[in-house]
């Protein structure tokens, strides 16, 4: 069973997300040669999430403030 993907981690530069196997960044696993897969928050902001079909259920991919959405400018 794969590991639940982490919303909003604490240090995601710190982890490499390109695999279920989450290794920290000075020892990747995957032994491709390549260097770490950033976390989606890293390239797309705090609400990546939000945008896209990630396949997360809907209850947990709720907004931490409780629901709320922006109005628009007007």
């Amino acid at each position: 069973m794969a590991k639940k993907f982490p919303l909003h981690p604490k240090h995601p530069e710190r982890i490499c997300w390109g695999c279920d196997r989450y290794c920290s960044t000075d020892s990747l696993a995957c032994g491709n040669g390549s260097g770490r897969t950033m976390h989606p928050a890293e390239l797309l902001g705090e609400d990546w999430y939000t945008v896209g079909d990630w396949g997360f259920d809907d209850d947990e991919a709720q907004p931490q403030d409780g629901g709320a959405k922006p109005q628009p400018a007007s």
